[in-house]
């Protein structure tokens, strides 16, 4: 079921903050895709996801395989019947401050917040459908 992004309803953008392990699906360079948990947070008026990761990831590795233009992925979370998919755009962003932002979201939505890491990363989608059942 496809969500209009500019009209989510509250209990979509609850699930969005519930204490859940989503996946994150990049593509390889092969077209293949690569499908791993992540902690995921999700910013409905900017209608943006941030994925907190290290540099040396695969995930990370794929997303800049795809080029300036970023690579097609999607997020996505269950919960027993509620499920929730997140599709966009995903570029890596390097930069001090957006990471530290990306890191405060993350300890809001998960309740702790993680080690310091000198080669954290975030992946930033920029959302363009929302699907799901939450």
């Amino acid at each position: 079921m496809a969500h209009d992004l500019s009209a989510l309803s509250p209990e979509y953008l609850a699930f969005w903050g519930e204490y859940l392990m989503p996946t994150l699906t990049t593509p390889r360079p092969d077209g293949t895709p690569h499908v791993v948990p992540v902690g995921v947070t999700y910013d409905a008026g900017q209608r943006i996801a941030r994925v907190i990761t290290r540099k040396d990831s695969t995930k990370v590795k794929n997303v800049l395989a795809a080029g300036p233009d970023g690579a097609r992925v999607a997020v996505c979370q269950v919960d027993r019947g509620r499920w929730a998919t997140l599709e966009g755009i995903a570029r890596v962003r390097t930069e001090a401050e957006v990471v530290a932002d990306a890191v405060a979201r993350y300890a809001e939505r998960y309740g702790r917040t993680p080690a310091p890491n000198p080669d954290r990363v975030m992946i930033e989608i920029a959302v363009t459908r929302a699907m799901g059942r939450a």
